[in-house]
């Protein structure tokens, strides 16, 4: 896509609790450098200024660290504007619920848009959105608010009941939203149904993903023996944080399979509090000596370029970034048919192809029959082919695309689905 010439520079917020490791801190992040890159003054607001991704934000972008107020203020100043959220936060403080814990940095954003006052503030996840309406609704000053989802939000409440209790806030306080913004159809589909609003009011915006910084990063050398022109040993590469939501624990036992097959090797990037259970994991299989837990790195896209397949075994997702980067290097790609987000990247629908292989939630034998059926055709024909699709499928994933669209509905334009 064409970049737009037709903005006029902005003064844009981009509302973050932190910049943690993992897809929505990355992905902003480069969004943020995008439209600062386009002339417009921006400002990253974080809650915490904190983060692996946060030396890495570049100079053109300001960070605000918001100021930590008692719970009680903050409450009290919901109350004043939206009574009736309040009995959710009463019943989240004594429960000692960790779902909003940006709760007190509510009075800090009211003060930060009075005096700032930015044409547009972009907020991303719960419980950012949520903070980022209340403190629009409390000043004079107008300023065009959007909150994104980035995951498929039932299956996250499965995994976190502190958020179940919000749904009803959620649904009344995102009705004064500017705009409604979600990743995928999957989670724009999830929302309108689970939340109750009306799938209309919802625009899907693909993660930007691609841009020139992403190949620049690919020709990067990887430290890591398993990576050496030496090493004749093919790898299968997973990335994500260490967390039950990533379901490694099923990559583990598809990759014991695929051992028994063939050598190989497994190296996972991310880190997280499963380590333990993943590592012992491991050792109960009998894959330990070849399995390699490096931990987060702030370039992955430099392993997948020497990767012989990229594996995703998400329990559920809400897009997929890592995906889309495999796809652009050129790295074949396995990932589970999850919500939501990977069958919408790897499938082409007006051409009737897909660029990887979609396997079920959960089904380590399925799992291992793709990994190892991609690294039979590794050097086929149509896996050549395949390759080429999947890097002409990742340039609709640009970063620049998706700051067309955003910027589009900070606008005012109307979006669509």
């Amino acid at each position: 896509m064409n970049e737009r010439k037709d903005h006029q520079p902005l003064h844009l917020s981009l509302f973050l609790p932190d910049l943690c490791a993992g897809g929505v801190g990355g992905v902003t992040l480069d969004l943020a450098a995008e439209f600062a890159r386009r002339g417009h003054r921006v400002d990253l607001v974080l809650c915490k200024a904190s983060g692996p991704y946060l030396e890495y934000v570049p100079k053109t972008i300001r960070v605000v660290e918001l100021r930590r107020s008692p719970w009680l203020p903050s409450v009290l100043c919901v109350l004043a504007k939206v009574p009736r959220d309040v009995p959710a936060l009463v019943f989240h403080f004594l429960s000692r619920r960790r779902a909003l814990w940006t709760l007190p940095y509510l009075r800090a954003l009211i003060r930060y848009l009075r005096q700032q006052r930015p044409e547009a503030m972009l907020a991303a996840k719960l419980p950012a959105n949520l903070i980022a309406l209340w403190a629009s609704r409390a000043v004079e000053v107008k300023t065009r608010v959007g909150v994104s989802e980035h995951i498929h939000l039932p299956s996250d409440i499965t995994n976190r009941p502190a958020l179940r209790h919000l749904v009803s806030v959620v649904r009344r306080n995102y009705e004064y939203a500017d705009a409604i913004i979600a990743v995928s159809n999957g989670v724009a589909d999830a929302l309108a149904l689970h939340v109750g609003l009306p799938r209309k009011q919802i625009t899907t915006i693909y993660n930007g993903v691609v841009n020139a910084e992403l190949f620049r990063r690919a020709q990067e050398p990887v430290e890591h023996d398993w990576f050496s022109p030496n090493s004749l040993r093919p790898v299968i590469l997973g990335v994500g944080r260490l967390e039950p939501q990533k379901d490694f624990a099923v990559l583990l036992r598809a990759f014991a399979r695929v051992r028994e097959k063939r050598p190989v090797r497994l190296v996972i990037l991310g880190e997280g509090f499963a380590r333990p259970h993943l590592e012992a994991l491991g050792r109960e299989l009998g894959i330990a000596s070849d399995m390699a837990l490096p931990g987060w790195v702030r370039n992955p896209v430099a392993y997948m370029t020497h990767s012989t397949v990229f594996a995703l075994s998400s329990a559920w997702e809400g897009f997929g970034n890592v995906i889309v980067q495999a796809l652009a290097v050129g790295c074949p790609v396995v990932s589970t048919d999850c919500p939501a987000g990977p069958a919408e990247i790897l499938r082409i629908k007006n051409r009737g192809a897909c660029c990887g292989r979609l396997v079920p939630v959960g089904n380590a034998k399925a799992l291992a029959d793709a990994l190892l059926a991609t690294m039979d055709e590794s050097s086929s024909q149509d896996e050549i082919i395949a390759r080429k699709l999947g890097r002409c499928r990742a340039k609709h994933f640009s970063v620049s695309r998706a700051a067309d669209r955003y910027l589009d509905l900070l606008l005012g334009a109307t979006g669509s689905r």
